[in-house]
């Protein structure tokens, strides 16, 4: 499916290589211009051949991804190893918060048969759903997932 001079070679002009948006196509020169497109997406790249890189050029989102030799690895997170630490914070965020409303739901408990008895437990999960979104937007921004314009490709096929 993909060229095998790019499993282990740099980033050049004459290889075919995987689509870092869409995940499934494939990135090739667009002919007479300086640029890449998938054939998939329909996404076009500027690349940078001495820095073996990758930007994104028809979106707003500035996406940039290097070239590993055999895989795209997005540019800003290229020195950075995550930690126990990390995945202990985020379990706090979620948790903490939620723990705390539970507590108190279960410390002073609404009147049994009272109007708004169901309000401690939907709270409890408003608070849960919105720290665990938080998480989530926060590990797609990092990681540079294109989580809608991959939605939109695969609608497209």
């Amino acid at each position: 499916m993909f060229n095998n001079n790019t499993n282990t070679q740099q980033l050049t002009e004459r290889g075919i290589y995987p689509c870092p948006v869409c995940r499934c196509g494939q990135v090739t020169t667009m002919p007479l211009m300086e640029a890449m497109n998938c054939d998939t997406c329909l996404h076009i790249f500027a690349p940078d051949w001495e820095q073996q890189q990758l930007k994104l050029a028809d979106s707003e989102m500035a996406l940039t991804w290097y070239w590993t030799g055999k895989c795209w690895k997005d540019a800003y997170s290229a020195g950075f190893e995550p930690h126990w630490g990390y995945g202990l914070g985020a379990f706090l965020f979620v948790s903490l918060p939620t723990g705390l409303v539970g507590l108190s739901a279960y410390l002073f408990p609404p009147l049994p048969g009272s109007r708004g008895s169901w309000f401690p437990f939907v709270w409890m999960g408003i608070v849960f759903v919105t720290h665990l979104s938080c998480l989530v937007w926060l590990a797609i921004e990092y990681y540079q997932f294109p989580f809608f314009l991959y939605l939109r490709a695969r609608r497209r096929r």
